[in-house]
């Protein structure tokens, strides 16, 4: 047997105990066909997406656009970003003239963020995008198989 080749032999650690190897392939394994399968997507994405959105400005803009106005806090929430992740996001958005920030009318403290004239007008250009985008990321599976990875992936999120 050589190095690389798993092993399922019983070693000893010392005179007493004994430890079972256990194969772990890595290519079985749940998070890692994730992240391929993720690579796969985010490579089509990046291929297709127009307007030189990145995956996380994509989802902002849109998710934007379905609940605005709303605060930083929670469009991060619901685009599942972490604070420094939608601040930056936010800051490119905006830099790019495609959302804008106001006071809120409730707490004049808080901030909140809606589309510009702009950012309706790039996000009308890229949802055709994004709709390719999906149908080509599950191309490989029957529409039964779509239907079922959804699900089972918004059950495990």
């Amino acid at each position: 047997m050589t190095r690389s080749e798993p092993s399922n032999e019983v070693h000893d650690d010392d005179a007493t105990t004994k430890r079972v190897r256990r194969r772990y392939v890595l290519d079985t394994q749940a998070g890692f066909l994730l992240r391929k399968a993720q690579q796969r997507h985010l490579s089509i994405f990046t291929a297709h997406m127009g307007e030189g959105l990145t995956a996380q400005q994509f989802a902002a803009l849109v998710k934007l656009a379905e609940v605005e106005p709303s605060s930083q806090n929670s469009l991060g929430r619901q685009t599942a970003m972490d604070n420094s992740t939608i601040n930056g996001v936010v800051r490119r958005l905006t830099q790019r003239g495609l959302i804008e920030k106001f006071p809120s009318e409730e707490d004049h403290r808080l901030h909140m963020l809606r589309l510009t004239p702009e950012g309706w007008r790039v996000h009308d250009r890229v949802l055709p995008l994004a709709t390719e985008i999906t149908r080509l990321t599950l191309a490989p599976l029957t529409r039964s198989e779509q239907t079922t990875l959804q699900r089972l992936l918004r059950k495990i999120g």
